[in-house]
């Protein structure tokens, strides 16, 4: 039977500045959210911290923090003994990659949807000013949202799922003006691969450097305390 599920969404909410304006922009088009974050026993754990700060500035409606152990399987410097590279963003695909992540954290957001009766999904996922994760393409998210109608009771029933990417084609210039825009405190968001041990953003991982890139170029005060200026 059909039913009006348009006003819930899960959104994918990490703590850093892409999601938290994710998150605003559906909040603005009206949708009601649930947020989930992955404890994926990340280097860059201090995020954790600001999904909650994230989570409750969005005024979410329930904030899920999933314990998922991606260390127990390594390959990439968010999760293993690998260095965070700091020498500026390449053309290649980084070690900072972590091995089919928006492909397993879409999986648990679908699940949740499917749970909870939301039909839509949001991801900040840009592939403009970003580090070259092929997670991040376009014709990633449309083939997940093929396989998620394919692989649901809801899908198959014809009462199907849409994943949301409003960031796919904006700037860090343009999502640090959205942010202002929406009213948002982008200094409570999270973006560094590699904290320093007093918890300031290290100013020189591919991360950082695409953060106050964003916020140079959009004319905007960087909120952001940098161990190293990027």
């Amino acid at each position: 039977m059909a039913h009006d599920t348009s006003k819930f969404a899960v959104l994918l909410l990490s703590g850093g500045l892409d999601s938290m304006v994710t998150g605003g922009l559906a909040r603005e088009a009206g949708y009601r959210l649930f947020a989930l974050t992955i404890d994926y026993n990340q280097r860059h754990r201090i995020e954790l911290e600001a999904a909650a700060n994230v989570a409750a500035a969005l005024e979410v409606e329930r904030h899920i923090v999933m314990p998922l152990d991606l260390s127990k399987f390594g390959g990439s410097a968010l999760t293993a003994d690998i260095d965070v590279p700091k020498t500026g963003v390449g053309d290649d695909i980084p070690v900072t990659y972590v091995p089919a992540r928006n492909t397993i954290f879409l999986s648990l957001c679908l699940g949740w949807a499917e749970a909870a009766d939301a039909r839509d999904i949001f991801i900040g996922v840009n592939a403009l000013d970003y580090s070259g994760y092929p997670d991040c393409r376009p014709d990633f998210i449309a083939s997940f949202e093929a396989m998620a109608n394919l692989a649901t009771k809801a899908g198959v029933e014809g009462d199907g799922f849409t994943v949301h990417t409003p960031l796919l084609d904006m700037s860090k210039a343009d999502i640090a003006a959205e942010a202002v825009r929406l009213g948002l405190d982008a200094g409570i968001s999270w973006s560094c691969y590699d904290p320093t041990p007093d918890h300031k953003h290290c100013g020189l991982c591919d991360s950082c450097r695409l953060r106050s890139k964003g916020f140079a170029e959009a004319g905007l005060t960087d909120p952001t305390i940098y161990a190293t200026a990027p």
